[in-house]
């Protein structure tokens, strides 16, 4: 497939800075940077994030410590040697007995951390979180839940969508499914049953009909393509696991381009299918794409590509990085190849390569094939080149995570976060057909200071709007917002199935939101 190789929320952080913990996150005031061989103090030292809030139930649990010297001045580079913060995460209660998975606190090279932990069973009386530095507890240690605390698979969603939305801390507005919208004051299901099937679920189709009940999920698939129906059932599986969803019926296109596009004024006009990818001349409602969400939903097990592991193999510091600038991909759109005869010609700027030849075989012998590279090496160079692939290159959210420059292709394509960016401000934009791209390179050199500021801002930008518990929010207020627009009810159509919450033993959990089967128990 394509791309596959408002503000808010917690989490954003901008060293130096002296940080004051609020309720919604870190406030942010100007600080002295602390001498990288100052000590750290594990009083003066901060932690916080959704990781430290029992209620906040995603997948992989995540929080944030900044280092702090006894001054009272954030570091602003790693403190020398191997980090001496760690985490020990267990049930309150000593007769509750569950596996956590606590891997060692990832350093982000500016004087944060970010700890990561899975849980893999549930405990009812708490959760005991003692962060140390040393020996010595840090901030607030230890950090004590007293609430249950549930795992990925516990099937107990909050009955109240504004409470779990509090809970998260989702933002009050996403300027992009505002924008979505717009095209859709009202849903006609109606219509849609009668169009969508004919019009876009052919042989080659890839559409997807999913109706929420009673927060169940069923579904049909419509067309030939559909098999990534896998991703969004497992996303859609997920939230209803964690919050009750609306009664919501709709078509999802699982393909690679976004399919509507008709304009509000044709007649008939548009009808608001989902997508994963949008364009400026398409009217697709987007959702965070499956390779995000896939990556959330399996960090620290099934992938080791994701946006919180990423955020730890940043590479050198960027006066020790490559001067040049680096592409490796598929050869999934004519400007990658025209890519590596421009590196060909000025390999002191650029070092481009095509690992996989599927389009345009006939160029393998003439361009050469590259070695596969692991994705923590790109960070080794200063500048990251990304351009299309069939659709939006869907590497661009872990590009922007790590600590180069990315130079960007002018594209008509965009992800869900996209209108969160601003060229010169998170990245350096490149004309569509790449003539200016060397310019760009040589600019970046020239100008080395302002380069590392866009490739920060950048990195600062992705980390606040590509927080995991985000992609939960983002994916109920699309729901929401679709389900009020409803003319209406939704229903389980012919040929639908259920698509079950798995139901084994790594599922077990007693969720107190439940009622007990007898009411006399």
């Amino acid at each position: 497939m394509g791309g596959r190789g408002a503000m808010g929320g917690r989490g954003l952080l901008l060293p130096p800075v002296l940080l004051l913990v609020g309720a919604a996150g870190p406030l942010l005031q100007p600080a002295e940077s602390a001498d990288p061989e100052d000590p750290v103090s594990a009083e003066r030292s901060l932690a916080w994030g959704p990781g430290l809030e029992a209620g906040v139930t995603v997948p992989v649990r995540y929080f944030y410590i900044q280092a702090v010297s006894a001054a009272g001045r954030n570091f602003s580079r790693s403190p020398p040697g191997r980090t001496q913060f760690k985490v020990v995460i267990k049930a309150l209660s000593p007769k509750e007995v569950t596996r956590i998975y606590t891997p060692r606190p990832l350093d982000r090279n500016d004087g944060t951390f970010l700890m990561r932990y899975r849980m893999y069973g549930s405990v009812t009386k708490g959760l005991k979180i003692e962060i140390l530095y040393g020996d010595q507890h840090v901030a607030q240690s230890p950090y004590i839940l007293k609430e249950p605390v549930y795992h990925e698979y516990c099937d107990c969603p909050v009955e109240d969508p504004e409470v779990w939305q509090d809970m998260m801390s989702c933002p009050s507005q996403e300027p992009q499914i505002t924008k979505d919208f717009i095209s859709f004051p009202t849903v006609d299901l109606q219509r849609m049953l009668k169009e969508i099937p004919a019009k876009f679920s052919q042989t080659g189709g890839a559409i997807v009909h999913y109706t929420i009940l009673d927060n169940h999920i069923y579904r049909r698939s419509l067309g030939k393509y559909t098999d990534f129906k896998m991703f969004s059932d497992e996303m859609f599986l997920s939230l209803a696991r964690k919050v009750r969803l609306p009664d919501v019926e709709f078509y999802l296109n699982v393909g690679d381009w976004p399919v509507e596009h008709r304009k509000v004024n044709d007649t008939p006009g548009p009808v608001p299918v989902i997508s994963w990818c949008g364009s400026v001349d398409s009217r697709d409602i987007i959702l965070p794409t499956y390779d995000v969400t896939h990556s959330t939903l399996e960090t620290l097990r099934g992938v080791t590509n994701d946006l919180l592991s990423i955020q730890g193999n940043t590479g050198p510091f960027w006066e020790n990085k490559t001067e040049r600038a680096l592409f490796r991909g598929r050869d999934s759109r004519e400007e990658r190849l025209h890519l590596v005869k421009l590196s060909k010609e000025n390999p002191e700027l650029l070092d481009a390569g095509i690992t996989g030849y599927f389009f345009f075989r006939e160029k393998e012998k003439e361009l050469g094939k590259a070695q596969l590279m692991g994705f923590f090496d790109f960070f080794k160079y200063k500048y990251q080149v990304n351009v299309d692939g069939t659709v939006a290159a869907y590497r661009f959210p872990y590009l922007l995570l790590g600590d180069s420059l990315v130079l960007k292709q002018d594209s008509q394509y965009y992800e869900h976060f996209y209108i969160g960016l601003k060229p010169w401000k998170h990245y350096v934009p490149v004309k569509r057909n790449l003539e200016d791209l060397l310019e760009k390179i040589k600019w970046a050199k020239e100008n080395d200071e302002e380069a590392r500021k866009i490739a920060k801002q950048g990195q600062l930008t992705a980390r606040e709007l590509l927080q995991p518990h985000r992609f939960y929010c983002y994916y109920y207020k699309v729901l929401q917002k679709y389900a009020e627009r409803q003319a209406s009810k939704p229903e389980i159509r012919d040929g639908m199935e259920l698509v079950p919450q798995p139901d084994d033993r790594d599922s077990v959990c007693t969720c107190h939101r439940k009622k007990p089967l007898r009411e006399d128990l």
